[in-house]
């Protein structure tokens, strides 16, 4: 029997069909797509691909597959997008389980009928589950509710010899020695398929508002956001936004909760920004979104926002490109963004400056995404601690390297 035959029959709910230009993974074609209808049909697959030896990689809207490296090779692409069930939503418990492949933009409008959501952001238009948790990229939210991995309590996901596997409160057994829903979350597909995820919900607050404030620089930026990182206005986000690297710096704050409690919390959000601070209940342009279309994620210390800033103002210069960024000073996680008009030494230099700088504050600096040439100039992931101990638990879930091969840190 042929390798399309069997993954035919593996995926009977679903379909296989020959890949098309548009299935390439970051170049990479693969030979096969097959669009698995549930769990068991995903194991089915991966066992056949196991049998055959081929490389796989796991797409939902293929929103963020151009993310991290590309793979050293691709045969077969395992499309998620038929597995878009709310399986169960428990809204006194405050859980719901979901599929992969669901967006989730649908999964939100799903917990909105019951007054909840997942406090997460969708960064990309289009994002599913399966990615959100694939590349566990967390936009304003994170500030009050925690990270992507913060939010689950539960997983299913199938394993490189195409055995199913659970993790979580909702299950008889876990895998000891593992949180298995923490190791998974951001590592790229590259040890399971995950096909289903519990995450613990939110009440959607009634009433939001958001203060926003425009500094000259980012020496200006610094006593206000260090009033605000210490006082008892517990915004849910505080961001920052600067289009241009010796320009103007906004630093806007979402509060949320009963309308009393709110206004009053705006009122004093306002008095510690000063006196360009205004209120809207509608959020400031950018907010929530990428800059790109090269994309480096800035992670530094809690209120080295000003410090990274001035950084980028200082190197920008030196290296001739224009970043843009925005992202999270209250968790000290912030988005640069490089123009297509930025010459790839150029981005090269400034990433790699970057790196040197943020050394000393303890942060890191990894490209989500950028066009081939950029990438091949550059290491995506740049330094990572504990490499060695993630190629042994690599070496553990997918010894044979079938995973996602090479999208991951160090080429796993």
């Amino acid at each position: 029997m042929s390798v399309l035959a069997e993954l035919e029959r593996a995926c009977a709910g679903g379909h296989v069909r020959p890949a098309e230009a548009a299935d390439a993974v970051d170049g990479a074609l693969p030979s096969h797509v097959a669009t698995p209808a549930g769990t068991g049909e995903v194991a089915a697959v991966v066992r056949v691909a196991a049998e055959h030896q081929l490389s796989l990689v796991a797409r939902g809207s293929g929103t963020k597959l151009d993310w991290g490296n590309p793979p050293r090779a691709v045969d077969l692409v395992v499309d998620l997008s038929g597995m878009r069930r709310v399986v169960e939503h428990a809204t006194g418990d405050l859980v719901a389980r979901v599929e992969a492949g669901t967006p989730l933009a649908a999964f939100q409008e799903v917990l909105s009928g019951a007054g909840q959501r997942l406090p997460v952001d969708e960064l990309v238009p289009g994002t599913t589950i399966g990615g959100l948790v694939a590349t566990g990229c967390c936009g304003p939210c994170r500030m009050l509710h925690g990270a992507v991995r913060d939010l689950i309590t539960g997983l299913t996901f199938v394993r490189a010899d195409g055995v199913v596997a659970h993790s979580g409160s909702k299950v008889v057994k876990n895998v000891a020695g593992y949180d298995l829903a923490k190791l998974l979350t951001g590592s790229y597909g590259t040890l399971g398929i995950v096909t289903e995820v519990i995450f613990r919900l939110r009440p959607v607050a009634p009433h939001r508002r958001y203060v926003v404030a425009t500094f000259d620089d980012e020496g200006a930026l610094t006593a206000p956001l260090g009033a605000m990182l210490g006082s008892q206005v517990a915004p849910s986000a505080l961001e920052v936004d600067r289009a241009l690297p010796g320009g103007p710096v906004t630093l806007a704050a979402l509060v949320e909760g009963r309308e009393a409690g709110v206004t009053a919390r705006a009122e004093a959000a306002a008095g510690l920004l000063g006196r360009s601070a205004a209120a809207s209940d509608l959020p400031p342009a950018r907010w929530g979104t990428l800059p790109g279309p090269t994309t480096v994620k800035v992670s530094a210390g809690v209120g080295a926002t000003p410090a990274v800033l001035a950084s980028l103002r200082g190197l920008a210069a030196e290296h001739g490109c224009s970043p843009a960024v925005r992202g999270s000073a209250g968790v000290g996680v912030l988005f640069v963004g490089l123009g297509p008009e930025a010459e790839v030494r150029a981005v090269a230099g400034l990433v790699g400056a970057l790196r040197d700088r943020l050394e000393g504050l303890g942060g890191s600096a990894v490209v989500l995404r950028a066009p081939s040439e950029v990438k091949a100039a550059l290491d995506v992931w740049g330094p990572v601690k504990g490499l060695d101990l993630m190629r042994r638990v690599k070496a553990q879930f997918d010894p044979e390297q079938r995973l996602s091969p090479g999208r991951f840190v160090g080429g796993i």
